[in-house]
């Protein structure tokens, strides 16, 4: 009886998935959808904030891509360094000189994130205070990694698309490099996993409560993000993406897909270096609950993993009915298989990334409890004081927060 129960629990999990959660599982959400075909010349000035940590490998590269957008307005960058070691800033130099940009670059040193901020947050908000310092503040600020390649043309479709929509942010969620075997078994299972949590059909619609927004691309109304209270107002978030799309979405509609003309740098050469980046925040994930990870396990372990055990060890009725769960699963996984030109055969095999995933939660959640969270170049973004510390945040500080940021 009870792999006949757990079997039907994972049946009525995919049903509810494919047919209830915005149809993520279909990729219809974006950029060439994005809309607006406006030109851009009355645009005054785009700023793109870049905040970087020891990024010389990949910065030249990146900061390439966006002196050649082909955007008619003025498009300056900012540079946050946060307090790199290998050469970052001397890098971003040489790449605007040899591109004839120096006068379209600023760059920014950063002493390093106060008490209760993460660091990438804290060098945004440095690089966000610069920009609305300036005589004239820019019709948007575009947020992006240092670590990615922008094609040409992918400026202005931002800058027209959100026109077009009136939209507060509008996001892109950046091709990840899959090229390794460990990127190519776990890579596109991400991107699955990360819009089944975020449908961004659901992101897009102003009248539904789900919010979120990838970090790699955020183009950004400013008075906007200011009465939003800024960075400050989630300045301890480890998904801070996210967090800004929920600050944000408050403000007015936002806007989240997916492109193909905007790539990673990052390499994942190795089964560990995934791991350390889903560690990093798997655990923030499900708000540091251990409730909340025990159901998160549970769920994994009947929405994937029973399936193909019970379909190929299992007795009639469990068995017929885990076979139709696998089934499903692998067909909703194929178009993001399809989207990263993989074989659709691999979609058989998501129950063992799903356990490599599950895996990477539990050590999210080990590291937590050892004071170890949050890991990313050499910092611990997520100290359980911190946390527990923000949990008890009141609401008039974050009020205050965003009086001091307006």
């Amino acid at each position: 009886m009870l792999a006949v129960f757990i079997s039907i629990i994972g049946l009525f999990a995919w049903l509810y998935l494919i047919a209830l959660r915005g149809a993520f599982w279909r990729l219809t959400e974006h950029d060439r959808n994005l809309g607006g075909h406006a030109p851009t010349h009355h645009l005054s000035q785009v700023v793109a904030i870049v905040p970087a940590r020891n990024e010389a490998d990949v910065i030249e590269k990146s900061l390439a891509s966006l002196f050649a957008q082909q955007f008619h307005g003025q498009f300056d960058i900012i540079l946050v360094d946060d307090e790199s070691d290998d050469g970052t800033a001397e890098a971003a130099r040489r790449c605007a000189a040899a591109h004839g940009a120096s006068g379209r670059l600023t760059i920014l040193s950063s002493r390093g994130p106060d008490a209760g901020w993460t660091g990438k947050l804290s060098a945004m908000q440095r690089g966000f205070d610069y920009a609305r310092r300036l005589p004239v503040e820019p019709d948007f600020v575009l947020f992006c990694d240092a670590d990615i390649e922008f094609a040409p043309p992918v400026l202005a479709r931002l800058v027209s698309g959100a026109t077009a929509r009136g939209a507060v942010l509008t996001s892109l969620m950046v091709k990840l490099r899959c090229e390794s075997v460990a990127e190519q078994w776990l890579i596109p299972a991400f991107i699955f996993f990360f819009q089944k949590l975020y449908p961004f059909r659901h992101i897009n619609d102003p009248d539904h409560a789900a919010a979120g927004a990838a970090g790699g691309v955020m183009l950004v109304r400013p008075e906007a993000l200011a009465t939003a209270g800024g960075f400050r107002a989630i300045r301890g978030a480890l998904i801070d993406d996210c967090a800004l799309g929920a600050l944000m979405k408050a403000q007015g509609p936002i806007w989240l897909g997916l492109t193909g003309d905007v790539h990673s740098l990052r390499a994942y050469p190795r089964l560990a270096d995934i791991s350390r980046m889903v560690v990093r925040s798997a655990y923030a994930q499900l708000s540091y609950s251990p409730w909340r990870l025990a159901g998160a396990l549970f769920g994994m372990a009947a929405a994937y993993l029973a399936p193909p055990y019970l379909a190929l060890f299992g007795e009639s009725p469990a068995r017929e009915t885990a076979l139709v769960s696998w089934l499903l699963m692998a067909q909703a996984y194929m178009p993001t298989l399809r989207f990263y030109g993989l074989s659709r055969l691999r979609a058989f095999a998501l129950p063992g990334v799903a356990a490599c995933y599950t895996w990477f939660t539990v050590e999210s959640a080990w590291r937590h409890f050892c004071g170890r969270g949050g890991e990313w170049k050499g910092r611990y973004q997520a100290p359980r004081a911190q946390v527990a510390a923000q949990r008890f945040e009141t609401s008039d500080e974050i009020e205050a927060s965003r009086e001091i940021e307006v």
